[in-house]
């Protein structure tokens, strides 16, 4: 009689927990209400007014570094060259980044990038974020109106701290992931 009495109560109990431990798992993997809100740019990196939004992609990738001599003695990571792929908001590969900087459209399109602001990144192991001025190749396609650059929300990619030590290390390469998310802009 005292295990007919307990199945029902180890069930429910059972039952109970399962519930429990499923609603804890949808708590702890549910994002944070803040995360879905856009983080504010610095002043310092916004375009002209005379510029709009055109798009935004996704990098996944690698920022490249190689050990090389200080001019003033000693050993350092220097940075070579970013190599990423780039997705549209489907997560559809639609291009490529690397040195240059450049951003590629699988179109042909192509666009070059120089530096004119950078403000640090929200941790020490991100790379900073960037404004840049943008040039076209020259080829139709996507990328052809661009004008500018930001690179924002960036996770990772700095030098690594350590490894880059002496001649032993010369020319050492280290690739260092990374991911951000690009905005292009036209002018309007």
């Amino acid at each position: 009689m005292t295990s007919i009495t307990l199945c029902p109560l180890l069930s429910s109990r059972l039952a109970l927990s399962m519930l429990c431990a499923g609603l804890l798992g949808a708590c702890a993997t549910r994002a944070p209400e803040s995360a879905d809100a856009a983080k504010p740019v610095p002043a310092a990196l916004k375009p002209v007014d005379s510029e709009r939004v055109a798009f935004t992609w996704h990098a996944i990738g690698s920022q490249i570094y190689e050990c090389r001599a200080k001019d003033q003695g000693g050993w350092a990571w220097v940075f070579v060259a970013p190599e990423a792929d780039l997705y549209n908001p489907k997560d559809e590969k639609v291009g490529t980044h690397g040195a240059g900087p450049h951003w590629a459209a699988l179109d042909g399109s192509k666009t070059l990038g120089t530096v004119r602001a950078r403000a640090d990144g929200a941790r020490a192991s991100d790379i900073p974020l960037l404004l840049l001025s943008a040039k076209s190749s020259g080829v139709p396609g996507k990328m052809a109106s661009v004008t500018s650059v930001q690179r924002l929300n960036t996770e990772g990619g700095n030098a690594p701290a350590t490894g880059c030590q002496g001649a032993a290390d010369a020319g050492k390469r280290a690739k260092e992931g990374y991911t951000a998310d690009y905005v292009f802009f036209a002018a309007k």
